[in-house]
């Protein structure tokens, strides 16, 4: 009697968990009962002592002077029933319920926190609940990590089925070795091989011919036959069906990777809320954040009910880079129609003579880069070539008087050298210009070339250069050096300069190694701009760098915006400061400048992170007062839109 009553109480206890665990789901299918999501609580922050101009001021008033200098108070307020607004001094605690909020985006990223709730009656110990947010951005849909509500008795029951499955694990044998019968395999060694016998506990290998008896069976043929082949067979077949049994015992599987949240409920007494943060990376564009919730109720591997789609809370994402200033800016060019190019060369000359020889040295070379030059500037859609200055100078060997003399006669030289050559190209460039106009072509990039003048004069001993050669040269001493810059200062007269050098120790090396070098000749390229009558134009452009760095504010790349904005120290460089925390910069940027309605706003927002609740206010209100479209946009910045609901800012407008 006594073991029927223990049946009897331990079946009513049964079925009362049974008939409730029905009536939860029942409540909860009717829509008596849901989960989703809210934003989280919240309070008004706290207020600071302001210490403003007069002590009589209240403590969470401010004392704000508009553009005509009249005093403004202003205070937490709220409206009474007839609709004035009233000051109070009592904060009350503010529950959220707003299905919407504005969330700013700081330094690339925007932080979107929400509540997962799910109530008390939805919780039971043999339920999982899955709960899944979804993210919408844009065109895109991202499912974040979901949270998982586990009951009691349901984690009991998926770690009894882990258990389970590694009895089963467990009664798999490894050891192939355990399936042989070994005493009757022993037996028949000792009587038919007694040589392979005598080596049973022996781990030397042995080959099948050793092993083989007079009969000729084999090792293998040995084991075989003395092998348990059913339990062997047996065994087998529970290692294929292991991925079966996993599934038959594992109903539930416990999952970690991806999971924000897995958490065992002990009992159900109370609502369940999960704070969730997400973090998003903003993209240009990005105006707006939507997150719903859904999932399922789970008992093993049944889904018991599809928790429907909630309510979506949407984000309102406000980005700094929305107060860039996106218009032009222009640099000013000033255009010059003559320009000048030059070149250098060095054509060898036989020695105290001015006669070119192409083929000597590396003559074909270099009067091959000055032909190259001419031409590509006698075909230049953009230049004409109008003349050519050539300029030959000489080391300084020899006296003074001859080697101006000579090189004036190798600039002669050279100068009819390339007028010829430069005749040659013009020449051939008029009469495939012709062709052109003979075929009908009404082209007006036919254009007539002018004539090219090539003139050659002396540059004389090239003391400039040999100077820098001296000073730039790491193999003279410095000692070398010293006595060179003495002698320049004695020594005026060039001739008697070179002759005392010619005693130095160190002559030998500037001989052969500088004064080649000194042996230059120099083409000066005398050019104007087709169709350009005036000497200068002035014009104007867009600064694409500037303008590059605006485009990487709008796009969020605020490290890319200060990289090409630092050095203007304008508006826009304050802006992308300001999107990377960097107040002080930021905040030194714009005391600087006018105070219009952008940047007044943007000072507001700085006060505000500082702490300094009165100029934060002031300059927002004189942003309002100068443009009022700050005023839609206060409630989009955190800081703000704190103000804004701390001191009842823009009720009436």
């Amino acid at each position: 009697m006594k073991t029927e009553r223990i049946l009897c109480a331990l079946l009513s206890a049964l079925v009362a968990v049974s008939c409730g665990t029905q009536h939860k789901l029942k409540n909860i299918r009717s829509g008596n009962v849901q989960a989703g999501l809210v934003m989280p609580s919240g309070r008004y922050p706290a207020f600071k002592d302001l210490s403003l101009q007069e002590k009589e001021t209240p403590a969470d008033t401010l004392r704000i002077v508009d553009f005509e200098g009249r005093e403004t108070l202003i205070m937490n307020a709220i409206r009474d029933e007839d609709g004035e607004m009233v000051a109070t001094d009592k904060l009350q605690a503010a529950v959220v319920t707003a299905r919407f909020r504005n969330v700013a985006e700081r330094q690339g990223k925007v932080n979107l926190e929400f509540q997962v709730i799910v109530p008390a009656a939805m919780q039971d110990s043999k339920w999982q609940l899955r709960l899944t947010p979804d993210m919408y951005v844009l065109v895109d849909s991202l499912r974040l990590s979901p949270v998982i509500i586990t009951g009691k008795d349901y984690r009991k029951a998926q770690l009894r089925g882990y258990q389970q499955y590694q009895r089963f694990l467990d009664s798999i044998i490894t050891d192939s070795t355990l399936f042989i019968n070994r005493g009757a395999l022993e037996i028949f060694l000792e009587r038919n091989i007694p040589e392979v016998y005598y080596f049973r506990n022996d781990t030397s290998f042995v080959s099948d011919e050793e092993f083989s008896s007079a009969y000729g069976v084999t090792q293998q043929q040995a084991v075989d036959h003395y092998t348990w082949q059913l339990w062997k067979k047996w065994n087998k077949r529970k290692i294929s069906r292991k991925d079966l049994m996993y599934r038959r015992y594992v109903k539930s599987p416990l999952v970690s990777d991806g999971v924000r949240l897995d958490t065992v409920i002990q009992s159900a007494n109370g609502d369940f809320v999960y704070n969730y943060v997400q973090s998003l990376h903003s993209r240009a564009g990005m105006k707006k954040a939507e997150i719903v919730l859904s999932g399922g109720i789970w008992e093993q591997d049944k889904q018991l009910f599809q928790i429907p789609r909630s309510e979506a809370l949407t984000y309102y994402i406000s980005s700094i880079a929305g107060l860039a200033d996106n218009k032009e800016r222009y640099l000013k060019r000033i255009t010059e129609r003559r320009v000048e190019a030059n070149t250098a060369c060095y054509i060898e000359f036989p020695q105290g003579k001015s006669v070119i020889e192409p083929q000597l040295g590396n003559n074909q070379e270099e009067m091959g880069r000055i032909k190259s030059n001419i031409r590509s500037l006698i075909i230049n859609e953009q230049f004409d070539l109008d003349s050519i200055s050539v300029v030959a100078f000489a080391s300084p060997e020899g006296t003074r008087i001859a080697n101006e003399a000579l090189t004036g006669r190798r600039a002669v030289a050279a100068s009819d050298f390339f007028a010829s050559y430069a005749k040659l190209i013009r020449d051939s460039v008029i009469k495939e210009r012709g062709v052109i106009l003979q075929l009908g072509t009404n082209d007006e990039d036919v254009e007539k070339i002018p004539e090219i003048s090539v003139s050659g004069r002396s540059g004389g001993e090239n003391w400039a250069m040999l100077n820098a050669l001296i000073h730039s040269d790491s193999r003279l001493a410095a000692s070398a050096k010293e006595s060179y810059e003495t002698l320049q200062d004695r020594f005026s007269d060039l001739d008697e300069l070179e002759s005392h050098l010619s005693r130095e120790p160190y002559y030998h090396h500037l001989r052969e190694q500088l004064y080649p070098r000194l042996r230059v000749v120099k083409f000066n390229f005398f050019l104007h701009r087709k169709g350009m009558l005036k000497d200068t134009v002035h014009t104007t452009e867009i600064d694409t760098c500037y303008m590059r760095g605006v485009q990487c504010l709008r796009d969020n790349d605020y490290e890319g915006a200060l990289k090409r904005l630092w050095t203007y120290s304008d508006y826009n460089t304050a802006v992308a400061l300001t999107a990377l925390d960097r107040n002080v910069s930021a905040m030194k940027l714009l005391s600087g400048m006018p105070a219009d309605a952008k940047v007044n706003y943007l000072k507001a927002i700085l006060y505000s992170r500082k702490g300094d609740d009165k100029n934060a206010v002031q300059c927002y209100m004189h942003s309002c007062s100068q443009d009022p479209s700050f005023i839609h946009r206060g409630n989009l910045d955190p800081e703000i839109s704190a103000l804004i609901s701390k001191y009842g800012l823009n009720l009436d407008n």
